[in-house]
C-alpha cells in the first residue's frame, strides 16, 4: 500500500522515538534528561530534529497516504520545534520539549503502529 521509501522513513521516526525513550529511562525522567545539557538533552533534541526531517521528506516526496495516519499538529509541531532547535538552540523552552516527549511522541508512535498493522495485513 505504501512505498518502501515511505515505510523506511516511518521506521526511522520509530527508531528515533525509541532512542528518546531509552534516554529518558536511563536518566530517570524527561526532566532529568533535559537537565543534562552535555549529553541527554543534546541527543533528545537531535532525535527530535531527525523526526521532523523525516516528516518533511515524506511531505516533499508526496507521501500523503502515509502522512494521513499522523495528526497534522504533530507533523507541523515537529517541524516548528526543529526550526527552534536549529535557529535558537539556547532559547528552546524545555517545558515544550518535555510536553512533546510525554504527550506527542506516544501519539506518533501509535500512528506508526497503525501503519505497521496495515503493512502486515497487506502482506498476507
Amino acid at each position: 500500500m505504501f512505498s518502501t521509501k515511505a515505510v523506511d522513513r516511518v521506521k526511522v521516526i520509530e527508531k528515533k522515538i525509541d532512542f528518546i525513550e531509552a534516554i529518558v529511562l536511563q536518566n530517570g525522567s524527561i526532566h532529568k534528561a533535559l537537565e543534562d545539557e552535555q549529553n541527554a538533552r543534546a541527543s533528545i533534541l537531535m532525535h527530535l530534529t531527525s523526526i521532523a526531517e523525516q516528516f518533511d521528506k515524506l511531505l516533499h516526496n508526496g507521501e500523503l497516504d502515509i502522512l494521513s495516519y499522523f495528526e497534522k499538529q504533530d507533523i507541523k509541531g515537529s517541524y516548528d520545534l526543529r526550526n527552534f532547535i536549529a535557529h535558537d538552540y539556547e532559547g528552546i523552552d524545555m517545558y515544550i520539549v518535555e510536553d512533546v516527549v510525554n504527550e506527542r511522541l506516544p501519539i506518533i508512535k501509535e500512528s506508526i503502529r497503525k501503519i505497521q498493522r496495515i503493512e502486515i495485513y497487506d502482506d498476507i
